[in-house]
């Protein structure tokens, strides 16, 4: 273990670290949907419920990747399909600015990922979470963001 980062012996058998932000109405709910068809996803993924993906401060995604999480999904309900009727396109706009940010700061383009998924779309959950954990492993560890203990 090297500060708040765990570290495996071998770069063969690592495995990134994803932090999964998900709208508790659509894209938890298409996690579940995945969970209760027994669809086969990586499970290198820890999933946050949130109320919606607007309430999520960019702070959150900052803070995951400055201790050493390898990479951060932020999914919400479809546009035009909010529970909160406009969340998910606040949370589109902060994530375009925060891309940009992050861009300027170092931070590989990729590692920070949003998408769509309701919640009638376990399968489509599942094959983000696959598609996201490959682009992840061939960036590699998070080592450029990562803060110091």
């Amino acid at each position: 273990m090297e500060g708040n980062r765990i570290v495996s012996k071998e770069k063969s058998e690592w495995k990134p670290r994803i932090i999964a932000f998900l709208c508790n109405w659509c894209s938890y709910a298409g996690a579940d949907l995945a969970g209760i068809g027994r669809l086969q996803y990586p499970p290198n993924v820890r999933i946050i419920r949130v109320p919606c993906s607007g309430r999520i401060n960019p702070y959150f995604i900052i803070k995951s990747l400055q201790h050493g999480v390898d990479g951060v999904l932020v999914s919400g309900c479809h546009p035009g399909d909010c529970h909160y009727i406009s969340g998910n396109l606040v949370a589109r706009r902060r994530f375009a600015i925060l891309k940009r940010i992050l861009e300027f700061a170092g931070v590989e383009k990729g590692r920070v990922q949003f998408t769509w998924i309701s919640a009638a779309e376990g399968e489509r959950f599942s094959q983000v979470i696959k598609e996201v954990t490959q682009e992840i492993k061939a960036l590699g560890p998070n080592k450029r963001f990562v803060k110091e203990a």
